[in-house]
């Protein structure tokens, strides 16, 4: 009897060994929380990251699948950072800017998704944006990038908080004992959204110049936001080259808007932004599309680089 109490208990300890070992297969590594009970959140780059830490507070722990410095518009997903998607508790990104993100959250299976296109209205944008210069056809039908919907809206104080009450009800829905929490802080940084909003109005309201150009056509929703016309060398897309015909568009453009200043950014290449400045005799400065923080970067962050953009198309504008 003892013997076979024994053998029983032996064999008893080797299977519920065998199930710990099937479950700890089974399980994605690390799961949706912390060990400290933290939900994690998988944010797709940086404005995401952001809102994403801002509204979770102490009780998320936000993972960002774009480096500092990395241009996310080509971003390659890694098999663990699609793994992870998998697992996260929750995942905010912005459907239309990263193909690979795209992807990959399509087949995560995750229920916990805040898409930020899906939370507010978006636009199509080309080179131009805000229908008073016609120099290549008609405004929105001449982009030279892909002609798809503009999806740089968190350079809109006004969308970006849009943004940030739909990604407050997907974490409030993937842990609801924090949503009176989450609910705080999404009403604390929408209030610095909308003082932030203000200082645009303001701070561009007294103008000498409407117009300002940029490497890249991402400050569309900014440009209509505050009644202001942004003329892109490049279109939607950073990395595309400019036809000699849309070169020849800003010549004219800058003589007629009295353009004082050529924008470029810092995680792209300014080549083309400085040979165009260098031809019309135009000055150079950064205005940051804040898809990434990083040690050129003019603000630690999104308010920080956002304010030293508003000082920058203060100087170039005229702004009195």
């Amino acid at each position: 009897m003892n013997i076979r109490r024994r053998i029983s208990t032996a064999a008893l300890a080797g299977v519920s060994a065998l199930g710990l070992l099937a479950l700890s297969a089974c399980s994605p590594a690390g799961g949706a929380r912390t060990e400290d009970g933290r939900l994690r959140v998988t944010a797709s780059f940086y404005p995401m990251e952001f809102l994403a830490r801002q509204i979770g507070g102490k009780h998320v722990e936000v993972t960002d699948l774009t480096k500092p410095g990395v241009e996310p518009h080509d971003l390659e997903l890694t098999p663990k950072q699609t793994g992870q998607l998998g697992e996260s508790g929750a995942i905010v990104y912005l459907k239309g800017l990263q193909p690979a993100v795209d992807a990959a959250v399509a087949q995560s299976g995750n229920k916990h998704v805040a898409d930020a296109a899906a939370l507010t209205s978006l636009e199509k944008h080309g080179t131009e944006v805000d229908g008073h210069h016609h120099t290549t056809g008609d405004n929105h039908s001449h982009s030279e990038a892909e002609g798809g919907d503009d999806p740089h809206i968190w350079l809109d104080p006004v969308k970006y908080a849009e943004v940030a009450r739909g990604v407050n009800k997907t974490l409030a829905t993937a842990d609801p004992h924090h949503r009176a929490d989450f609910q705080k802080n999404t009403d604390a940084l929408v209030k610095r959204l909308d003082g932030l909003d203000k200082e645009f109005r303001d701070g561009l309201k007294k103008r000498s110049s409407d117009t300002f150009l940029t490497t890249h056509a991402a400050f569309g929703y900014l440009a209509e936001r505050y009644g202001l016309t942004e003329e892109a060398i490049s279109g939607l897309d950073p990395e595309s080259e400019p036809s000699a015909h849309r070169i020849r568009d800003l010549h004219t453009l800058a003589a007629r808007h009295h353009v004082s200043t050529v924008f470029f950014e810092t995680i792209a290449n300014p080549a083309t932004a400085k040979t165009l400045a260098g031809d019309l005799h135009l000055k150079t400065d950064v205005l940051d599309p804040l898809e990434g923080i990083n040690g050129k970067s003019r603000g630690t962050d999104y308010f920080g680089v956002q304010r030293a953009n508003l000082a920058a198309l203060q100087k170039a504008l005229g702004s009195k």
